[in-house]
């Protein structure tokens, strides 16, 4: 009997898996393991890590309670499980993240030493980084010009659900273990004082495919709707995407482009598969300027204070308040809400981006540095915008224009007693809180510094 490993990591799904299918192909019999790497899971925020034992709970029950689940090195524990069942091979799907791609080439090479051979099928994307090139076969560097070019590879259907044999479990599921493991955090978040988040969305395959079908109801709205965070009109499946309870192949399959909202909603997950290009060609950026504009931002105590302000939602504009407290209470933003409380920050506090990507990335549910970093570098005018010197948000109009009715801004800095305790200390009634800046006075110190930056570039 042929026995090979499955190494499950952003693919926690058995429908539509091309790795896992092209593995059972080839072996009578699979292994699956999850390898929980310590500092990686250490460096999880609070939503993250419960969405994430959510999904190995469900894919361990769907396995027949086969899953194997360890703590460790992955070279040590794929070469340890290969050698238990007499297996030479170990299939995964590609991970084509920065720090995931030096990783899989270290694991290679260590498991090649001892005559184990690690294969990587398929990706998390559409297309696989690297893929779309131009006519001159260099990299995109703006959105508009990728998608046309990545939508002309069309979209393969979605494989069937994956029946196999499971070899028995090495080391069994303990999420009580789990959850007692070491989080990371920086003195910056720490400052903060924020609780885990209340209202978490769950994690898992089946509940991916419940979270699909509902929005496929909704989807005909998205292009009309999908700006107002007020409306229920978003998929709420990015966090799906990033740990692979559903592959976007399933998505495009489900949801077509046969009407302007489909079509509209389908054009934005080719987002995620340009960020994931742009760092793939430009590993530096996840932490640096895709383009640098050097301008200038402040530091020091009143900008630590701010930041605090910023990232309690304690900034007195109400649009920007009611979503940093979603964010604290769900480890969700709606994204009109990103961009606009991100401009906030850059433009209106002067601080840089990277403590507002820092903290997005701790907090959110869907923490996808990729598309995190690149999606600040885009409100920050430095990344892959081609006019971004003079767009600055205005929380005021922003509120007028999106939530008129103030359904999202009452939900979230309604009435307190139906708030979630986010902060440790007791709170206390949230009464108007005074502007932290005044705009319009700040929209123009941004626009000098931008000057300053602009005639500094040239």
């Amino acid at each position: 009997m042929v026995t090979a490993v499955f190494w499950f990591r952003r693919d926690l799904r058995l429908f539509d898996h091309r790795a896992l299918s092209h593995a059972a192909s080839v072996s009578d019999q699979l292994a699956g393991v999850f390898i929980v790497e310590p500092r990686r899971f250490a460096m999880a925020g609070p939503a993250r890590r419960p969405f994430l034992l959510d999904c190995i709970e469900e894919l361990h029950h769907d396995l027949d309670g086969r899953l194997t689940v360890e703590v460790g090195d992955p070279a040590v524990v794929l070469g340890a499980l290969a050698r238990s069942v007499g297996a030479v091979k170990i299939f995964a799907t590609g991970e084509v993240s920065p720090a995931g791609a030096r990783r899989d080439a270290q694991v290679s090479e260590v498991l090649r030493e001892s005559g184990i051979e690690l294969v990587f099928v398929d990706s998390p994307y559409l297309n696989t980084p690297g893929r779309v090139r131009s006519g001159s076969d260099q990299p995109y560097k703006v959105f508009t010009p990728y998608w046309k070019a990545a939508s002309l590879f069309g979209t393969e259907p979605p494989t069937e659900k994956v029946a196999k044999q499971w070899s028995a479990s090495q080391r069994t599921f303990d999420r009580p273990a789990l959850e007692k493991l070491e989080e990371i955090v920086d003195r910056r978040i720490s400052a903060v004082g924020a609780s885990a988040p209340t209202q978490l969305l769950r994690g898992g395959e089946r509940r991916a495919q419940e979270r699909l079908a509902t929005f496929g109801d909704l989807v005909d709205r998205y292009d009309e709707e999908r700006n107002f965070p007020g409306k229920d009109s978003t998929s709420r499946l990015s966090a799906d995407l990033h740990f692979g309870t559903l592959h976007p192949r399933t998505i495009v399959h489900k949801i077509g482009t046969h009407t302007p909202g489909r079509a509209a909603f389908i054009r934005q997950l080719y987002w995620r598969e340009f960020y994931a290009d742009v760092a793939h060609f430009n590993p530096h950026t996840l932490w640096e300027d895709l383009n640098p504009n050097f301008i200038e931002t402040d530091d020091g105590e009143v900008a630590e204070a701010r930041f605090v302000a910023w990232a309690r939602g304690e900034t007195g504009y109400s649009l920007v308040d009611a979503g940093m407290r979603q964010l604290l209470a769900e480890g969700y933003m709606h994204n009109r809400v990103r961009m606009l409380t991100a401009s906030f920050l850059v433009k209106d506090l002067h601080l840089p981006w990277q403590w507002g990507a820092k903290w997005f990335l701790h907090r959110l549910i869907d923490g996808d540095s990729a598309n995190n970093s690149h999606g600040w570098q885009w409100t920050a005018g430095v990344g892959t915008d081609a006019s971004p010197y003079n767009r600055i948000f205005n929380p005021e109009l922003q509120a007028e224009r999106f939530d008129a009715d103030q359904t999202y801004v009452t939900k979230w800095l309604g009435d307190q007693s139906t708030q979630p305790t986010i902060f440790s200390a007791t709170q206390e009634a949230r009464a108007p809180i005074t502007p932290l800046v005044d705009h319009a006075a700040e929209r123009l110190e941004a626009l000098r510094r931008l000057g300053v930056a602009k005639g500094h570039a040239q």
